[in-house]
C-alpha cells in the first residue's frame, strides 16, 4: 500500500461530504419522489433478493442511505453504514422525515468491526462502490464478518472494463487492473450535478472481476453466480446512449462489452 493511503482516504471523504450537499437536491436522485413513495431500487437488485421482510440488512456505502430506506420500505431491518458524517446526517434526517426504521453508522468500511458486533441475512453494496477501496481483500473480510451462516450478499457494480474508458469514450485508457497508485481525477462538478461547482480531487482504484471473485472466495464465501450486464444505469458518460428507461448502453457499438456485473454468494 502506498504510504500516503491515509491522505488519499481522507481527500475522497471531503470529497463525498462535498457531494451529499449536491445531492441532496439532484434531480438524478430526486428525494422529492422518494418521499411521495417512489423507488429507485433496480430490477437486478430486487430479483436477486426478492422478498426482503422481516430479513436484517446491512447496506455498506450507503452514501445518504436512499436505497437503505427503500430496503426498509420493502419491510427489511435496516442499516446502512458510510464513511462520510455528511451522508450519514442525511440519512439520519430522511430516515426522521418519513418515519423509516432505519441505523445509520458513520464508519469507515475497514474500521466497522470495531464499531459494530452483529450478523446479518444480507450484506448489501451497489453501484459505484469498490472503485473507492484499495484492499478488495480486507473488504470481502468485512463482508464475510457481518454475514450470518446461510446468508447472502449481494453486489451490482459497473463492470472494471468501463474503468478503463475515459472521459471521451477510448477503452483502455486506464488500466484494467488494480495499479498500487490510484487514479487521480479532478472532480468539477458531480455524477449527479454537471453543474455543481465541486473542484475537489478523488483517488480511485480499478479492480478486475477476477479480483472481486477472489477476494470474495477467499473470505469464505460461496459463489452463487457472476453475471455481466450488457448496460448499465449510468448516464454519466457521454459514449454512453440510452436503449431504455434508465438503461444505458455504448452509443457506438452496443451491446458488445459488459458495463455491469452482479454477484451473488452465501456465507
Amino acid at each position: 500500500m502506498p504510504d500516503d493511503l491515509p491522505g488519499y482516504l481522507a481527500a475522497n471523504r471531503r470529497l463525498w461530504d462535498r457531494w451529499t450537499h449536491v445531492h441532496k437536491d439532484a434531480r438524478f436522485y430526486d428525494l422529492d419522489g422518494f418521499r411521495q413513495g417512489l423507488s429507485r431500487l433496480g430490477a437486478v437488485e430486487r430479483e436477486a433478493l426478492g422478498d426482503v421482510a422481516g430479513k436484517t440488512l446491512l447496506h455498506l456505502q450507503c452514501h445518504f442511505g436512499l436505497d437503505t430506506l427503500l430496503w426498509a420500505r420493502a419491510g427489511a431491518q435496516v442499516t446502512g453504514v458510510d464513511f462520510s458524517d455528511e451522508a450519514v446526517a442525511l440519512a439520519r434526517t430522511l430516515a426522521d422525515e418519513t418515519g423509516l426504521p432505519a441505523r445509520f453508522v458513520a464508519s469507515d468500511l475497514y474500521d466497522l468491526p470495531r464499531v459494530l458486533d452483529e450478523r446479518f441475512d444480507v450484506v448489501f453494496t451497489s453501484y459505484g462502490v469498490l472503485t473507492w477501496l484499495p484492499d478488495l481483500d480486507r473488504w470481502a473480510a468485512v463482508v464475510a464478518r457481518f454475514l450470518k451462516p446461510g446468508g447472502t450478499f449481494f453486489i451490482v457494480e459497473f463492470h472494471p472494463l468501463l474503468g478503463t474508458f475515459s472521459e471521451e469514450g477510448a477503452p483502455f485508457h486506464y488500466s484494467y487492473f488494480r495499479q498500487d497508485a490510484p487514479d487521480r481525477y479532478e472532480e468539477h462538478a458531480s455524477y449527479a450535478d454537471a453543474e455543481a461547482a465541486v473542484n475537489l480531487p478523488s483517488y480511485t482504484w480499478n479492480h478486475s472481476l477476477g479480483a472481486v471473485v477472489t477476494a470474495l472466495v477467499q473470505a469464505g464465501l460461496r459463489i452463487e453466480y457472476v453475471r455481466e450486464h450488457p448496460f448499465t444505469v449510468d448516464s454519466g458518460a457521454a459514449f454512453l446512449a440510452e436503449q431504455a428507461p434508465g438503461r444505458y448502453v455504448l452509443r457506438e457499438h452496443p451491446p458488445t462489452v459488459p458495463l455491469m456485473f452482479s454477484i451473488r454468494a452465501t456465507r
